[in-house]
């Protein structure tokens, strides 16, 4: 079997790639510092390894110690505002500690690299709907460190044989509902969905919504919401469509754009709970809408989302009630 090292493995978005590597019979390694990850969430086929991608000497133990034929990199430190606040730590994580993964790549010759980046590297675009060759200019750190990572990725591949796919998520979110798989969840989430759920179940006071003078339809922001097991099919089709293809930008969504007010409204129905809100000024980096083109997945990767936003919030409840 292919061993396949899934940096930040343990996180939200990576234990549900890992779950479905192992359901496709590929050898998982994990390695990840679980600042942000739960080893109670992985699948018990993968191997975990404890560590952090700004140690160099203790990553390349990892390589030294298997044959790696493909890496999937998610660690990353990922809060907009923590960003700002916290520069250097995101320059020092992000930037860094990615670079340290790509060179032992080359260095070991693992030439199937897929990158996990963001829409925020777009910024705030003058288009409607997002597409791969949009302009990229983030308005935040968080962004930009990304955007940086991608840029030294296509550079490096220019003068050294390492293919990757970088993958430009949109916002991710939902839950497997594999029984016994998701035990735990984030305790102090930043994203719009896990506060909604934590408002639903009475965790959480209220949802705090960051400004309702957007020039949208209701005043809030809009961003493309896909299903976390969508995102972890599309990373397996991307291993194996790097055997015969050259490296790729892709972004991964639904196409699809729904406001903070929407969202609001499709929790209620789904929960029957009421879900309290108080509109407060706005955050610094956030664009008024990020909606994506998506063609570029389906053409290459012969990949369709599978899951409506009703279908992300009730295995979301399910979690949460």
């Amino acid at each position: 079997m292919k061993n396949i090292l899934v940096i930040g493995g343990a996180g939200y978005i990576g234990s549900h790639i890992a779950d479905l590597l192992c359901e496709r019979e590929y050898n998982v390694l994990i390695y990840d510092n679980l600042v942000n990850g739960f080893k109670e969430n992985l699948n018990p086929e993968s191997t975990f390894i404890f560590g952090d991608i700004t140690d160099v000497n203790e990553l390349e133990k990892v390589f030294l110690e298997y044959s790696i034929d493909s890496i999937i990199h998610m660690a990353a430190l990922k809060s907009v505002e923590g960003s700002s606040k916290n520069s250097s730590e995101y320059s020092f994580n992000n930037i860094i500690g990615s670079i340290n993964v790509i060179s032992l790549a080359i260095k070991y010759n693992v030439s199937k690299f897929i990158f996990s980046s963001t829409a925020a590297v777009y910024g705030a675009p003058s288009v409607d709907i997002v597409d791969e060759n949009c302009h990229s200019k983030p308005i935040n750190h968080y962004g930009f460190t990304k955007h940086y990572v991608e840029k030294y990725l296509s550079w490096i591949s220019s003068i050294q044989d390492i293919k990757f796919v970088i993958f430009r998520y949109f916002n991710a979110a939902g839950y497997s509902t594999k029984k016994g798989l998701i035990s735990k969840k984030e305790s102090s989430p930043d994203n719009l969905l896990p506060i909604v759920m934590e408002v639903a179940n009475n965790s959480r006071p209220e949802l705090k919504i960051f400004g309702d003078n957007y020039p949208t339809k209701d005043g809030t922001c809009i961003r493309d919401y896909i299903h976390v097991l969508d995102l972890a099919d599309a990373h397996i089709r991307a291993i194996n469509f790097l055997d015969s293809n050259n490296s790729e930008i892709i972004n991964l969504s639904t196409g699809f754009g729904y406001s903070v007010l929407d969202v609001v409204k499709i929790a209620r129905e789904i929960t029957n709970k009421e879900i309290k809100y108080k509109i407060s000024s706005r955050r610094d980096g956030d664009p008024a809408s990020l909606i994506a083109n998506s063609q570029k997945a389906r053409r290459l990767l012969k990949w369709t989302p599978q899951y409506s936003i009703q279908e992300i919030i009730e295995s979301m409840w399910l979690l949460y009630r």
